[in-house]
């Protein structure tokens, strides 16, 4: 069987389509297990990346109850309210500036 190259080019551009809308409909799928109650899950990877911190810093936070968190299954998960709210108290205060001495 023969074909030309415009007809393999077609080919090639209808399976690149499909995988790409398999590749978002797996990715909605995904993202249903990860929320629950319309609050987004996030796991120990999704919040090492977002928050740039080592994994001993977040078993840190954890351990002291900085930051709630959820097992299921035995994996770690943790609310995407309560990562905000984490963020928020952990901003130091604005800093006074300093009174002039007369």
């Amino acid at each position: 069987m023969n074909i030309d190259r415009i007809e393999f080019i077609a080919w090639m551009e209808r399976i690149m389509d499909r995988f790409d809308i398999l590749s978002e409909h797996l990715i909605a799928e995904q993202k249903k297990f990860q929320v629950v109650d319309g609050e987004e899950l996030m796991d120990n990877q999704d919040l090492l990346q977002m928050l740039k911190i080592s994994n001993r810093s977040l078993q840190r936070y954890r351990s002291s109850g900085r930051l709630p968190y959820y097992s299921i299954s035995g994996k770690l998960y943790y609310k995407l309210s309560d990562v905000h709210q984490f963020i928020r108290d952990s901003f130091n205060k604005p800093v006074q500036p300093a009174k002039a001495i007369k």
